[in-house]
Formats: C-alpha cells, sequence, structure tokens
C-alpha cells in the first residue's frame, strides 16, 4: 500500500483538511508532522462544520489512528480543548491518538511575547499563537518536550531554566512575566490529559508501513511558507514540504511512495509577503465573499488572486508531486473567463520558473482561460463537469506535470469528483 504524503502546494490554506478527511476515509492511520495551533482545518459533514488546529483531519473516521509527530510543536491547551469538544460532538479520540514524547509544548509566554512582535513595525502577520518563539527555543535546545513536561520530577530544572528565559525577555520589553509556580500550575492538570497519549510516533508510523497499512502524513500550512523553500522571511518556522514529513515523523524517505499536492483553482495568502497575482478592490473582494476565505485558526480576510502556475511548477518540484488536488472550482463558476499566471517577467526577461527570491520585482504573464457559466456544486462524476472546467483541469496538468487525481466543487465531504484513487 502507498504512504501518501499530502501538502499545501500554495500558501496554504488550499482544503488539505477536507481532502485528508475525505482520503482518511479509506486510511487506517494519519499522522500530522509540522506545524503547531496556527494551522487550521475545517471539516464539513453532514452539514456540521468541525474546525481543527493540532488534530489531524483524520479524527472524525472512528477507525483511523492519529499521530501528531515529533516536528510538531503542541499547545497542550488547544489539544486538550480540541480532544474535548470531539468528545462532546460523539467522537472519541483518546483511545486511537498517539502524541509524539519529543514533540514540543507552546506556552502562554511565548504566545503572548509572539503577540506583542506581530504587532510591532517589523511584524511578519503571523498568526501570534507562539510557533515561531517555540521552534526557537527547539533550535536553541532550551525548549521542553511534551515526554519532559509529564515528568517533571525528573526534567524540572529544564522547566524552570524555559521559564527564567522568557522571564527575563518579558521585563525587558515591559510584558508581563511569567512565573516558576505560576506556569508549574498551569501544566499540571494539561499533562494529566496528556500523559496517558504519549508513546513513539516515529515507531507507530514505520509499522504502520512496513506492515502495508493504508497511511496518510498530514502536513500544515502550504509549500510557499516553508522555512528554507518559502517566501522569506514571510513564512512559517517550520518545514511545509513533504521532506518535512520525513524529519517530523522519524521515518525514511523511502518510505514515502506518493506525495498528494493540494492547490485551490485559484490563489489566497494570509499574512504580509509578496503576493504578486493578487486581486485588489471588487474582483479580490468578489472571490473572498465567495470563497468564504476567512482564516479557520484566526479569522482574518485572506489575500485573493488568480491561480499561479510557476508557483505550483515550483511546488511540484521541492515536493515530488506525484498527484494534485484542485479545490474550489465551484468558487469560479459565472465568470466569463479565468486569467491564469503561465509565466513572470523579471527586469525585463521572461521566466517560466517562480522567481521566489525576486517577487518584489516580478510580474505575472497571464493567458486568459475559458470560464464556466453555470454552477459545478452538484457534479460528483467528472462527466458532470462543463467542458472548460475539464479543460481548466487538464492545462493544470499539462503546466504542470502533475496529473489532477481529485477535483473539489464544494466543502462536504460528498462534494468531490474522485479521477483516481488514491488506494
Amino acid at each position: 500500500m502507498p504512504a501518501w504524503v499530502v501538502v499545501g502546494a500554495q500558501w496554504g490554506d488550499e482544503g488539505k483538511g477536507k481532502v485528508v478527511d475525505l482520503i482518511a476515509e479509506q486510511a487506517e492511520l494519519v499522522a500530522r508532522y509540522g506545524g503547531g495551533a496556527n494551522a487550521g482545518h475545517t471539516l464539513k459533514v453532514g452539514g456540521v462544520k468541525v474546525v481543527t488546529h493540532l488534530l489531524p483531519s483524520g479524527v472524525l473516521h472512528p477507525g483511523v489512528r492519529c499521530v501528531l509527530g515529533a516536528g510538531m510543536v503542541i499547545d497542550p491547551k488547544v489539544l486538550v480543548d480540541e480532544l474535548q469538544d470531539c468528545e462532546a460532538r460523539g467522537f472519541q479520540v483518546r483511545d486511537r491518538l498517539l502524541v509524539s514524547a519529543r514533540a514540543h509544548l507552546t506556552f502562554p509566554f511565548q504566545s503572548a511575547i509572539d503577540r506583542a512582535a506581530n504587532a510591532g513595525p517589523r511584524s511578519l502577520g503571523t498568526t501570534g499563537r507562539g510557533i515561531g518563539p517555540t521552534y526557537a527555543d527547539k533550535a536553541a535546545r532550551l525548549g521542553l518536550r511534551v515526554g519532559e513536561a509529564c515528568d517533571l520530577g525528573r526534567h524540572g530544572d529544564a522547566l524552570d531554566a524555559l521559564v527564567d528565559t522568557w522571564a527575563a525577555r518579558a521585563r525587558a520589553v515591559g510584558a508581563e512575566a511569567p512565573s516558576r509556580e505560576g506556569t508549574r500550575a498551569w501544566l499540571g492538570p494539561l499533562t494529566d490529559e496528556l500523559r496517558p497519549l504519549l508513546g513513539d510516533a516515529s515507531l507507530a508510523v514505520d509499522t504502520a508501513i512496513r506492515e502495508g497499512r493504508r497511511v496518510v502524513l498530514e502536513g500544515a500550512q502550504g509549500t510557499l511558507l516553508d522555512l528554507d523553500h518559502g517566501t522569506y522571511p514571510f513564512v512559517t518556522s517550520s518545514n511545509t514540504v513533504a521532506g518535512g514529513a520525513c524529519t517530523g515523523l522519524g521515518i525514511g524517505p523511502t518510505r514515502i511512495t506518493e506525495v498528494l499536492g493540494i492547490t485551490k483553482a485559484y490563489c489566497t495568502r494570509v499574512g504580509h509577503g509578496p503576493f504578486p497575482t493578487e486581486l485588489s478592490g471588487p474582483e479580490g473582494e468578489r472571490l473572498r465573499e465567495q470563497g468564504e476565505e476567512y482564516g479557520a485558526t484566526t479569522g482574518r480576510p485572506r489575500r485573493c488572486g488568480w491561480l499561479d502556475l510557476p508557483a505550483l511548477r515550483y511546488a511540484a518540484r521541492v515536493n515530488g508531486l506525484t498527484a494534485l488536488a484542485v479545490t474550489k472550482l465551484d468558487i469560479l463558476a459565472e465568470y466569463p473567463e479565468v486569467p491564469v499566471c503561465v509565466a513572470y517577467t523579471v527586469d525585463g526577461a521572461r521566466t517560466e520558473e517562480f522567481p521566489v527570491d525576486a517577487l518584489d520585482r516580478a510580474e505575472p504573464v497571464y493567458e486568459r482561460w475559458p470560464g464556466w457559466d453555470r454552477s459545478v456544486a452538484e457534479a460528483r462524476l467528472e462527466d458532470a463537469l462543463p467542458v472548460s472546467v475539464r479543460r481548466y483541469l487538464q492545462g493544470i496538468e499539462k503546466a504542470v506535470g502533475v496529473p489532477v487525481v481529485l477535483a473539489s466543487v464544494g466543502a462536504e465531504r460528498a462534494a468531490t469528483i474522485v479521477r483516481r484513487a488514491l488506494f
């Protein structure tokens, strides 16, 4: 059985939650490998909307084991709240959830300073959820891992050192300083909830793959927000590309057989940073309202623009995409023409590549592709799509060199056209 990595092929918010939820119906294990509570997956099933920030999208399927990998940074309050919310909705998750003891914890003082920095003149437009500070502490070998937090009898000194460091930082910027006692009081009840869930994510995922089980490895955010390969510095603090599944879960690259990239039929971005195909004025507002383009984590309005094919080719290269899923085709209904970015000019020279390090002086080159004059929201088979929609998908395949295996025409799980079975 193939082990699928599912990644965002744009700036995030591509609909990964819905796609993973769809394919998780056939999976036996779904593991998330990076990021933290800055991600938001919106799942709509049977008219009920469920939003998760840390739990993998497989939580809605009773027989699916869910794993949070070592590459994640976990806000324990958010995770416990999500578990309780799922239980209140009738989804029992604890008995099939494994949390890596090696994942790092995000504390309130990291989030508070993150929000303060995000309001300053050098703001990157982050979610302010403490993700960057937590990863920075991890890289500095100062952070506290989940397993350590659940055993303060042995690792209390590490927690105290972390709190003392952040207390000094807080005082330096005039913020309220955390205390050792207050942090332990906050952490204690949460670790009581998390302790029974701890395990070896690397062993669990590798064993499932070796046994031929159906496995999905779920990313967060999108390719263009990758710390190394995105539009730096306007990126997240982790590796969002497919290679992050190996480091974030502790498995070798030979374990991965397929990589599915998710792209909207257009493009969106949240936060600051370059966005060459962005629309301003009524056109951008129309896309935002029709697509309900507001962040699942922060509620911020997303910036909207036209599809960027050079960016998709870039995503295909750095992720090794073997398949694509195109979401939100329904939003472009009743557009007589759909502009699509097919190339760029940089300093007067045309390039077919995505100029990731020169976006400040790059100009998109557009082609106008035929639109579709009727709704596609009820289509469930490819033959039910207008010819122009099928040609739109074929144009993406030809430009990117990757087959489109799924096409989404609505937010519900059932509103999906499967062009090729994944399992």
